[in-house]
């Protein structure tokens, strides 16, 4: 499934829809540039599944764990941007079974832990260049366009929208 979120109000909206389907075992690994959308589609999500807030970037502490304030599945955000290698993020001992985790920067680090998992891919005009170019703070925030390429891995994702 691939889409256009006009602006950022329309990536945290396909943050709330998706985490509104989301259970405990899932896995939603997110890829894309500085200021691609990762933490906003993620608060969205964090919405959908109605855990306690503010969703806010892990990158610093690697790892944050939101109760559900409904009794759901808790969302486990996770950002592996300074974690080498798969055996890093098992250290961190996240509960993948019993939670909804959500890995920015995870492609190849937690490709194993779970037989499914959905990958969203953000592509953002202005934020691809950022390795090449750096950007200011003023052109993270800018509000515009991203394209979202979300495939689903395993007997979860199967035969539904998402099924890659």
């Amino acid at each position: 499934m691939r889409f256009e979120a006009v602006d950022t109000d329309a990536m945290e909206t396909f943050g709330r829809e998706l985490g509104a389907q989301l259970r405990a075992g899932d896995l939603v690994v997110l890829t894309g540039a500085l200021g691609a959308g990762k933490t906003t589609l993620t608060r969205g999500i964090g919405a959908g599944l109605g855990v306690r807030g503010p969703v806010q970037s892990p990158t610093f502490v690697l790892a944050r764990t939101h109760p559900n304030l409904a009794g759901g599945a808790p969302l486990v955000h996770v950002d592996a941007y300074r974690l080498g290698d798969a055996a890093l993020v098992d250290d961190l001992d996240l509960d993948f079974a019993g939670s909804v985790v959500v890995v920015e920067w995870g492609a190849g680090l937690v490709d194993d832990v779970s037989e499914s998992r959905l990958e969203i891919v953000i592509e953002r005009p202005t934020g691809a260049s950022l390795a090449a170019d750096p950007l200011s703070d003023d052109d993270l925030d800018a509000d515009e366009p991203r394209t979202i390429t979300v495939r689903g891995f395993g007997p979860r994702w199967a035969g539904g929208p998402y099924a890659a």
